[in-house]
């Protein structure tokens, strides 16, 4: 059996058209280069970082000698601690990583805490350079910060009040610990999920939490109370401030009257003793017998008359 020839079937034309058609859609496959609007593009050349791209068609030197990386730096990207997420939605399902989430506090008790961190990349060319390990180093960092703020508090105040200090020194501290690796990302937020206690003390600090709880609503109460009494007692006190400075407003006016009385009776005394002595008894003996109306005032020494007195006038029906 003899061999067939290529030449018989191909003509040298047909070769050559093929070769360049096989070149030029190489050309065109390795020359244009889409960037969709959440993303950016890294452009090296000959291996070497030497531009950075916008959305849109874009020409590079083609068969390799330009390649492009393409970096998504307008979604906020998550990574999840303790707990994996299976499918989200209306009803999400989880699976816990409990390696990831077990800690120690800093009164010495176990603790389980979950959290999520978000962040965006701002450097592409960081993105794509500058660390090899992106993802792993990401989460080691997250672990780190998170096991040594966990590690400064108390139990009760993770799960309390610190919870919120917590997720704001973990933001910063990523964020410092990343620049200086020049990983060309920003940490947006760090939030804690679930954190509880081992299972077997889970019913004591349930009881401690009620305690807290109802502590919290004694004082909400109290606070309410104090609201509603102090500004009425506030009040009420206000009231009799200002009757006391009007009764010794009055006393003093009083007193500065009599004052100015006696300094004139004194004055007329010096004048005439014997007539203002006797004004003056006769003043105190109207005023001891204003209101009495029976009462008949004779004087002793009149002894050339005889006093009578109507009977009548006393209501008593008699005669004089």
């Amino acid at each position: 059996m003899s061999a067939v020839n290529p030449g018989k079937f191909l003509s040298p034309t047909i070769l050559v058209l093929v070769i360049v058609g096989i070149v030029l859609m190489t050309f065109l496959g390795t020359s244009f280069y889409i960037i969709d609007q959440a993303e950016a593009g890294v452009i090296t050349r000959f291996g070497k970082y030497h531009d950075t791209t916008e959305p849109g068609l874009h020409f590079k030197l083609p068969f390799g000698i330009d390649r492009h990386y393409v970096v998504n730096t307008k979604t906020v990207q998550t990574e999840q601690f303790g707990f994996r997420t299976l499918t989200s939605g209306i009803s999400s399902t989880y699976t816990s990583q409990f390696g990831e989430s077990t800690m120690l506090t800093g009164d010495l008790n176990i603790i389980e805490v979950e959290w999520i961190i978000q962040y965006r990349i701002v450097d592409p060319k960081a993105w794509t350079f500058n660390v090899q390990e992106r993802t792993a180093t990401i989460r080691d960092v997250s672990r780190s910060a998170i096991n040594m703020l966990v590690g400064d508090r108390a139990i009760m105040d993770i799960m309390g009040p610190g919870r919120s200090a917590i997720e704001t020194s973990a933001t910063v501290f990523m964020n410092e610990t990343f620049r200086g690796y020049g990983l060309g990302i920003d940490v947006i937020a760090v939030k804690l999920q679930n954190i509880d206690p081992p299972a077997g003390v889970q019913e004591a600090f349930d009881d401690v939490n009620k305690a807290e709880q109802d502590m919290n609503r004694l004082i909400n109460e109290g606070q309410q109370a104090y609201n509603a009494e102090i500004p009425r007692a506030r009040g009420v006190a206000a009231q009799h401030i200002q009757e006391a400075q009007g009764y010794a407003t009055e006393r003093v006016n009083r007193a500065n009257g009599d004052v100015a009385r006696f300094n004139s009776v004194y004055e007329e005394y010096r004048k005439a003793p014997d007539v203002t002595r006797q004004r003056l008894y006769y003043e105190m003996i109207e005023e001891v017998f204003k209101d009495d109306t029976g009462t008949v005032i004779i004087d002793r020494h009149f002894d050339n008359f005889l006093p009578l007195r109507d009977l009548g006038s006393s209501g008593t029906g008699g005669k004089q």
